[in-house]
């Protein structure tokens, strides 16, 4: 397995990088949604050692070599305001995907967007990696307008897709690929 090196990536006026003790309000805040709790391990209304656990579990990602899982933070007062990860489950089919919350308070500010442009593009650099995929709900506009600002295409329904809670979740599928190499 190769070892993973965490990055710093820009992102317009945020950044994205490792969590940190610091980053626990973050955390605290994304706890009362219970849409976050149930498709993340952010655990609901946790404790600090829940929290902080949930910290360590995205440092550990990389060491595993699972993934990558980014605190988005403002670049400004270092400040996270929610996370992304780029998950590499099916790197080997050179393939990844990416997942994203930001915290309540902070909707609504393009920080999706400029995370997810960030992340998408940096995806895209690494060999072997040729597409990458997200899910989303059909309810969530949001997240699903960010996706397209940022050149993923929806691809289709998957139809019962995701066990969300005790449901199974409609998904739509998207995609960004790596431009084709110029003849």
């Amino acid at each position: 397995m190769q070892m993973l090196e965490q990055p710093v990536i820009v992102a317009g006026a945020f950044r994205l990088r490792p969590f940190q003790p610091s980053d626990i309000p973050a955390v605290r805040q994304a706890s009362t949604d219970p849409y976050i709790t149930q498709i993340t391990t952010v655990p609901a209304q946790g404790t600090e050692a829940g929290y902080t656990a949930f910290i360590e579990r995205q440092h550990r990602r990389v060491a595993e070599g699972s993934g990558y899982s980014f605190a988005i933070a403002e670049t400004a007062t270092d400040r996270a305001v929610g996370q992304i990860g780029l998950w590499l489950r099916n790197a080997d089919h050179g393939r990844a995907s990416i997942g994203y919350w930001i915290a309540p308070e902070h909707r609504r500010r393009g920080i999706a967007k400029h995370a997810l442009a960030a992340l998408g593009a940096w995806a895209l650099e690494h060999p072997g990696i040729d597409r990458i995929e997200l899910y989303v709900e059909p309810w969530n506009e949001g997240s699903w307008r960010a996706a397209e600002a940022c050149g993923f295409q929806r691809e289709g329904l998957l139809r019962s897709w995701e066990q969300v809670g005790t449901a199974r979740r409609d998904m739509y599928m998207y995609s960004r690929l790596r431009a084709a190499p110029r003849a």
